[in-house]
C-alpha cells in the first residue's frame, strides 16, 4: 500500500503496487464495524496486503472489495526512525513506479526490502540510500561502474563515471562521486559498515533524487524528505 486519501464520507482512494497488475488505483468503502472487510488501519503506507479487486471496462478506478494484512509489521509502526523511513519509501515508490506495468521483480524487491527494514535490529540510517539506488537497476538506469577510477566525476545524465566533467551541470564532483561508488557497493546487510554524517547522507539522498528526476520526468519533489533530513 503506497498512499490513500479520503473521498467523501466513507470512501478512500488507494494507490497500490501489486505483483501481477503493476500500479493500481482503487476506490474502497471503509467498514463501519469491526467485522467489516475494509478497515481504516489497513491503509497505512507500506502495509503489506492481500486484496480482492473488481475492474470494469472503461472505468479508471478498480473497486477494492476485500483486504487483509498479509505480513503484519513487528517494529515499523512503533519505531519512530523506521516509521519515517517507511513514509519516505512509500512516497518514493509511488513516484518512481507511477507508470510501471506488471513487474514481479520490482514488487518482490520492494516486499523483501520492507520485510528487511521491519526485522532489522541494527542501524537503518542508510536504508533509504541503498533502497533508492538499487531500485534504479529494475527501472533501467542503474549507474555504470565500469572503468571507475579514484577522482572521477559522475555524470548524472549518462549514469556513468568519467575522467573529465561533461559539458552540462548535472554532474557530481570527484569528492562526492567517490561516495556514490561506495554506495553502489552497499547492501542492506553491509550498509552499517559505511559511516556517513548527516550532511553527507542528506547530500547523497539529494543527489539520488536528482538522478531520478533526470531519468523519470514525472518524478516530483518529495514532501517526506524534509522530515528524513532532520532525523538522519
Amino acid at each position: 500500500m503506497l498512499h490513500s486519501f479520503k473521498y467523501g464520507e466513507s470512501k478512500i482512494i488507494v494507490d497500490l503496487l501489486t505483483e501481477w497488475c503493476g500500479r493500481m488505483s482503487c476506490i474502497a468503502t471503509l467498514s463501519k464495524s469491526n467485522k467489516g472487510k475494509l478497515k481504516k488501519q489497513y491503509f497505512q503506507p507500506l502495509t503489506l496486503l492481500e486484496v480482492v479487486t473488481v475492474t470494469k471496462p472503461h472505468v479508471q478506478l478498480a473497486q477494492l472489495k476485500e483486504a487483509r494484512v498479509n505480513i503484519p509489521f513487528v517494529s515499523i509502526p512503533f519505531h519512530p526512525y523506521k516509521l519515517s523511513i517507511a513514509l519516505f519509501t512509500a512516497e518514493f515508490l509511488r513516484l518512481a513506479t507511477k507508470n510501471e506495468q506488471t513487474d514481479p521483480l520490482i514488487f518482490n524487491y520492494a516486499i523483501n526490502s520492507i520485510e528487511w527494514l521491519d526485522s532489522c535490529t541494527g542501524s537503518v540510517a542508510n536504508f533509504h540510500l541503498v533502497f533508492m539506488m538499487r531500485l534504479s537497476r529494475f527501472l533501467g538506469f542503474y549507474p555504470n561502474m565500469e572503468n571507475h577510477r579514484q577522482g572521477d566525476w559522475f555524470d548524472l545524465r549518462a549514469g556513468c563515471f568519467c575522467g573529465q566533467p561533461p559539458l552540462h551541470s548535472d554532474v557530481v564532483p570527484p569528492t562526492e562521486a567517490d561516495n556514490i561508488q561506495l554506495l553502489l557497493r552497499m547492501n542492506f546487510s553491509t550498509m552499517h559498515l559505511f559511516r556517513m554524517d548527516r550532511k553527507e547522507r542528506n547530500r547523497m539522498a539529494e543527489t539520488i533524487l536528482h538522478y531520478y528526476r533526470l531519468h523519470l520526468p514525472d518524478f516530483s519533489e518529495m514532501k517526506s524528505f524534509a522530515v528524513l533530513k532532520e532525523l538522519f
